[in-house]
């Protein structure tokens, strides 16, 4: 395995703990860190002019998601 590719796998996975940390952390009682669900929730009711752009730029989040660990 080369170093560029390791170095990829170890940040996703970072990024993947860092984001379990959160919502370990959101999930306490007494917490006021928000959780991912609250969060996206806020981005869902974003409009601009009547625009969605909030279920625009989540939607978008998913397609990005899918083309890059999805499609094959």
């Amino acid at each position: 395995m080369s170093l560029t590719r390791f170095l990829a796998i170890a940040g996703f996975v970072l990024a993947g703990v860092a984001v379990l940390a959160v919502e370990w952390a959101a999930r306490r009682p007494g917490s006021r860190v928000p959780s991912i669900g609250d969060v996206a929730a806020l981005v869902m009711r974003y409009d601009v002019g009547g625009l969605p752009v909030g279920r625009l730029a989540i939607l978008g989040f998913w397609f990005w998601l899918g083309w890059h660990f999805l499609a094959r």
